[in-house]
């Protein structure tokens, strides 16, 4: 990676900015945001060892969940550790490897999230309004497959941005106005022409958020049709209480994504970018087990059943299959 950065940039090294250049700030933001990462890594792992120890959770729904989980503590890990530094440093200095290796990573995880979003609602549907090939339709060949997308796309996506950054020759300025080396600030360093990234940005996060979203509002269109079809008010409301917590993350994630990225930075300017960022990259992952546990009464009962005594179906994750 050495190799790459001095070929292609005179430039060794970024310094990040941080979120905000106010010193009385500094300190009370820090264990601000140490608290929502400290949550965030407890909601998360606890989440997939709960998963992970209750046989009864080992179905498609849970199993999307358990790789949602993951996905939301490994790029909160890419990012939140090196902004803390930010907070308590006079400059929080990265490589320019580092610098290609951290949004690399951000956005296999960031684009994985979208993807296996669409798979989850795409799971409630068939729940919903296919019960009865529920079984064939969600087998766990079918789930392995549709993790292997999910993952194959987060790779896509994630070299289709890294490749175009490689091309760039940034030099003398190698101050990013941001607490992330992410793609719109890193941009705005670069000595050559960022046409061609400004493409791709939209046209690869154009894809990454309207193939899901798409994906997810059919999906959802389907589900409300069936819902209103169901004669008693029991069985809707738990229909309906299926789909809510999903609803909800979709929405946060898919929302916040868009606003950022899609547009014109005309009309976002970066200081209010990176702001505006961090719901996405730090709130997110924080509120996601949270999301799923509190309105989920699986979740409970095995979190009950959990700390009350030891479970006697523990061992390996997913022995039994997916049902």
């Amino acid at each position: 990676m050495r190799t790459v950065a001095q070929n292609s940039s005179s430039v060794r090294e970024f310094i990040l900015a941080g979120l905000m250049d106010q010193p009385r700030l500094q300190m009370p933001l820090f264990f601000l945001f140490l608290g929502f990462y400290v949550v965030t890594i407890v909601g998360n792992l606890g989440l997939i060892t709960l998963i992970g120890l209750n046989c009864h959770l080992h179905t498609p729904m849970y199993f999307f969940l358990y790789n949602l989980s993951f996905i939301d503590f490994c790029y909160s890990t890419v990012i939140t550790p090196k902004m803390l530094v930010s907070f308590v440093s006079e400059k929080n200095i990265i490589s320019y490897a580092g610098c290609v290796t951290q949004p690399f990573f951000f956005l296999f995880f960031v684009v994985s999230e979208s993807f296996i979003l669409s798979a989850m609602a795409y799971d409630r549907y068939v729940a919903i309004c296919k019960p009865l090939v529920y079984t064939v339709a969600m087998s766990p060949q079918v789930c392995s497959l549709l993790l292997f997308g999910v993952y194959v796309m987060g790779f896509a996506g994630a070299m289709a941005h890294t490749a175009c950054m490689l091309r760039l020759t940034f030099c003398a300025d190698n101050l990013v106005n941001h607490y992330m080396c992410d793609i719109l600030p890193l941009l705005e360093r670069s000595c050559t022409s960022t046409h061609v990234n400004e493409l791709v940005v939209f046209i690869v996060v154009g894809m990454d958020i309207g193939v899901p979203t798409v994906t997810i509002f059919i999906s959802y269109a389907l589900i409300l049709f069936s819902i209103l079809h169901i004669n008693s008010t029991e069985g809707r409301s738990k229909a309906f209480s299926t789909c809510s917590s999903h609803i909800i993350a979709v929405s946060l994630f898919f929302g916040s994504g868009a606003f950022m990225y899609l547009k014109p930075s005309s009309l976002l300017p970066m200081n209010q970018g990176k702001v505006s960022s961090l719901f996405y990259t730090i709130v997110v992952p924080m509120l996601n087990p949270l999301i799923y546990s509190l309105r989920n009464k699986d979740v409970k009962i095995a979190l009950k059943k959990t700390l009350s005594k030891n479970p006697s179906d523990k061992g390996a994750i997913f022995t039994r299959g997916l049902p």
